[in-house]
């Protein structure tokens, strides 16, 4: 499953090592900044503050490969904004990564935090990668050289990195052994998502996917919408998804059609969420699920479903496909897999998107509570977790429901309302230094 090509055109506020007519994903960052501006009020003086990264490495990553030869990969770490704390966001490993994709995604971060309001800013980074074509020796070589690479950025006070698609725990074992054997030092919180044994907090990997349910049930109860028996479309079905649709699936809803780069299945009566979840993490993927039709993937997009989860990658809904769309909410479970114009289809045709800074914010504020729990060494049961992360979610998407019928707009403007706000008010009362 490859992410649609969507061009964005050149603007004369990009930054000139971004070449060419399509500005990818920082592109439709951009593009969701320029609709927050008009409500910002006297903060909008900051506004370009938003659309500059404060930092961006580029890094070569070579590895010596199982037989014997050596091989170079292209990595990135990227700082969007730093004004309400230290950088905060994951890693991935994709053979399709790049600067663009790195940059809005360390940007959407920063938005993220501001709109559950925890105390980071927004980075990301990401190797260009297949990681299925590496050896478990080689995958551990490339992430212990990579951490190396980005290190003068790293720091439980400067930048923490968490999982991303195609990393996990284990990876950021590897990344916090790195860091810490550089430091002379054991240093648990330089990364979040870690394993339990190392400082890991419990809840952590389950936490993206129950805010995308925290937040769907929310949008559900005000929509006027019922659980019990909703259709539910889901992209992704691993951590996200997966994680999203056993909780769907326990509370009434029927999982109907799951789409993943393996394939698309379908079931008119629902699936079983957690046979599914299992069969995935055995088998990797979908396809071949047992009593599941197949379809074909376009046809994904106009399944009969009440709810639609896109918990994949980036620019999945686009203006080729969202006209197709038959369900009445969409919960963004990846980040950035709608685009603006498609947006905009879906808001004429009543369609409410619960943009991914509010519905997958649940893994960065479980990895907030994991690197409070790391400076105190005192750790919280999981109940405990489960229940002030519901807490924030819920708080933080009735925040952002009230902006946005205040104001009549989107969701997602709203959340960038909410957000970009509380950047730029750190922004301005720090002033510019010297």
């Amino acid at each position: 499953m490859s992410a649609p090509q969507v061009q964005v055109k050149r603007r004369e506020d990009a930054p000139s090592y971004l070449q060419g007519g399509d500005l990818g994903p920082w592109g439709i960052y951009l593009e969701q900044v320029d609709r927050v501006i008009p409500y910002l009020g006297s903060l909008s003086r900051w506004a370009e503050t938003l659309k500059r990264p404060k930092r961006a490495l580029i890094v070569d990553v070579p590895i010596q490969l199982d037989d014997g030869s050596v091989a170079h990969f292209e990595g990135y770490r990227v700082q969007h904004n730093l004004s309400r704390g230290p950088g905060k966001g994951g890693v991935r490993f994709h053979q399709d990564v790049t600067l663009s994709e790195v940059m809005a995604l360390s940007a959407w971060m920063s938005v993220k935090n501001a709109a559950v309001n925890v105390p980071y800013g927004g980075a990301k980074g990401g190797i260009r990668v297949d990681p299925r074509k590496l050896s478990r020796a080689e995958l551990q070589r490339l992430t212990r050289r990579y951490t190396s690479e980005i290190g003068l950025l790293l720091g439980p006070d400067k930048d923490i990195p968490a999982p991303d698609v195609n990393t996990d725990a284990q990876i950021m074992a590897w990344m916090m052994d790195t860091y810490s054997m550089n430091q002379g030092a054991t240093i648990t919180g330089v990364v979040t998502g870690k394993p339990i044994q190392l400082g890991g907090s419990l809840g952590r990997r389950e936490a993206t996917g129950r805010g995308v349910f925290v937040v769907g049930q929310e949008a559900m109860h005000r929509l006027g919408m019922k659980m019990e028996g909703a259709r539910v479309a889901i992209q992704g079905f691993g951590n996200v998804g997966g994680v999203a649709g056993q909780l769907f699936h326990d509370a009434g809803a029927k999982i109907v059609a799951v789409q993943d780069h393996t394939g698309t299945i379908f079931s008119d009566t629902g699936f079983d969420a957690h046979a599914l979840a299992a069969y995935v993490a055995e088998h990797r993927g979908v396809a071949g699920f047992p009593g599941a039709d197949v379809m074909k993937p376009e046809e994904f997009w106009s399944v009969k479903a009440d709810v639609m989860i896109p918990a994949a990658l980036e620019n999945q809904i686009t203006v080729a496909n969202a006209h197709k769309l038959r369900a009445k909410l969409v919960l963004e479970g990846a980040n950035g897999p709608t685009t603006p114009a498609a947006d905009d289809i879906l808001r004429d045709a009543g369609v409410t998107v619960v943009p991914d800074v509010i519905a997958n914010a649940g893994g960065v504020t479980v990895s907030y509570f994991e690197w409070v729990q790391d400076f105190s060494s005192f750790f919280w049961t999981e109940e405990e977790i489960n229940e002030r992360l519901t807490r924030i979610m819920r708080g933080a998407f009735s925040a952002v429901w009230q902006v946005g019928e205040e104001n009549g707009v989107s969701l997602r403007t709203a959340a960038f309302i909410v957000a970009c706000s509380r950047i730029l008010q750190a922004r301005e009362q720090r002033g510019l230094y010297p």
